[in-house]
């Protein structure tokens, strides 16, 4: 039963990523807009059955790398967690590999990456999209500090602090090269914020 389970689930994984790829090359080809799940799916051979049991909407499709990044998010990526009072600066220092795990991972494939931008730039609907997936890195950061045994309130607040060091990133350096270093400094900026007043 094991063993026909697994299968199962390989032959789904395969599926899925047959979903990606022929996604990948129709919006490239023709443009998202020019892209219906339709065509995915055929060119995926796969039915629309099996497209929506692994997506909603061919937008999702765009983001699936990132979501499969998140989801597999452990409080162990955290960096040290300081014990007694914790500031919004120990929370954001704490955030700080697991957002640039995050950046070295969707960055990786340079190209991936470079297409990925560009279809998203190009994109109202997809911008949207990107934003509102923003928020929900940003509620997985909180949520794996509160894990952690952060507040709430603190867990929030340094959660979008580190989306918006990657979003400074992205917007500065462009190139996935750079992705890392950039967020890096992103985050060493905000850090720096709290002891400029001193």
């Amino acid at each position: 039963m094991t063993d026909a389970l697994s299968l199962v689930e390989r032959k789904q994984e395969a599926a899925r990523g047959r979903i990606e790829r022929a996604a990948a090359e129709l919006f490239d080809e023709r443009g998202f807009d020019g892209v219906s799940v339709s065509d995915i799916a055929e060119r995926a051979e796969v039915g629309r059955t099996t497209f929506f049991r692994h997506f909603t909407d061919k937008q999702e499709v765009v983001f699936a790398r990132e979501r499969a990044i998140l989801d597999s998010l452990t409080v162990d990526a955290l960096g040290p967690v300081p014990s007694g009072r914790r500031s919004a600066s120990d929370a954001v220092r704490a955030l700080q590999p697991v957002v640039l795990e995050i950046c070295a991972r969707v960055s990786e494939d340079a190209e991936e990456y470079r297409r990925h931008e560009r279809l998203v730039r190009d994109n109202v609907v997809l911008q949207g999209r990107s934003a509102a997936k923003a928020q929900v890195v940003a509620g997985r950061l909180r949520s794996l500090l509160v894990d952690a045994g952060w507040d709430d309130e603190v867990a929030s607040f340094a959660g979008q602090i580190a989306v918006a060091c990657y979003a400074t990133a992205q917007a500065a350096s462009p190139a996935p090269e750079a992705v890392v270093a950039a967020t890096r400094a992103a985050f060493e900026q905000a850090l720096a914020l709290g002891t400029e007043a001193r």
